[in-house]
């Protein structure tokens, strides 16, 4: 069996301040607004997909921004959410998973509650300081490099990594990755071949974990590692897709050496 573990914010799937194009499909509403988009053509590739492969979305979102998406394909079989902290299996949260989750973040509470501390004063914030699932920490900031520096000065960083993405500024527990939750989920799950795709570093050690990855160009060869990384020239979330198609209609064995 082949799995496919997928990231979904840029790259199936994009915000409506992306330009992606005018064949494009709603695939999320919030408050009574489309805030996210797929090409149309990845919108029916994917529905090929999933007939063909174990679709699993792998994503930063927690339980309640992933079940706004709706990506025509029904309720997917699994899905790894708050960065892969929390299993999803038919929809419904796999309570075994989460607290074997926070047990392997366990010796990171302390420093968690620091960040939530240093974030709380931290004079740049523009959003609430959130403890999400008790898993990691998530605000914003107007100046993301100023409040990740100082975040990074008092931390062990040999414990938690700190993200900046846009305006947005993480705390993660180093085993709290989604490289780390791919791991887990191999022990779960018996698949021949194992195929994640991502945008960015929150990705690369899923990445590096699967047997084959894929990323796109701006996604350095040296940070994103391993044999069987592609870097996809296309319009991402098409490329992802045909790349899986074309690996299910030949067991897992050919690549399209296009996509190299």
């Amino acid at each position: 069996m082949m799995i496919f573990n997928s990231d979904l914010d840029n790259t199936l799937i994009y915000s409506y301040k992306h330009n992606i194009s005018d064949e494009k499909i709603c695939v999320e509403i919030y408050n009574g607004r489309e805030i996210s988009f797929m090409t149309r053509n990845s919108y029916e590739l994917l529905k090929k997909v999933v007939k063909k492969v174990l679709f699993v979305p792998t994503t930063t979102r927690t339980i309640e921004q992933y079940e706004r998406i709706d990506l025509g394909i029904g309720v997917s079989k699994f899905a790894l959410v708050c960065n892969g902290g929390v299993l999803l299996e038919n929809g419904k949260e796999d309570k075994e998973w989460y607290k074997e989750s926070l047990r392997l973040i366990s010796v990171c509470f302390e420093e968690l509650r620091k960040a939530e501390k240093v974030l709380f004063e931290d004079k740049h914030r523009c959003f609430d300081v959130r403890n999400i699932s008790g898993l990691f920490i998530f605000t914003k900031s107007n100046e993301p490099f100023i409040s990740a520096h100082g975040l990074k000065r008092v931390l062990d960083l040999s414990l938690v990594d700190v993200f900046e993405n846009g305006i947005k500024i993480y705390v993660v527990p180093k085993k709290l990755s989604k490289g780390m939750a791919l791991k887990r989920f191999k022990e779960k799950i018996n698949g021949d071949t194992f195929i994640a795709a991502g945008d960015s570093e929150f990705d690369i050690s899923m990445i590096k974990e699967a047997d084959f990855g894929i990323v796109p160009n701006y996604m350095m060869k040296e940070k994103a590692g391993g044999n069987g990384v592609i870097f996809e020239n296309k319009f991402f979330s098409d490329g992802i897709l045909n790349f899986i198609l074309s690996m299910a209609e030949n067991n897992g064995k050919q690549i399209n050496d296009s996509l190299l």
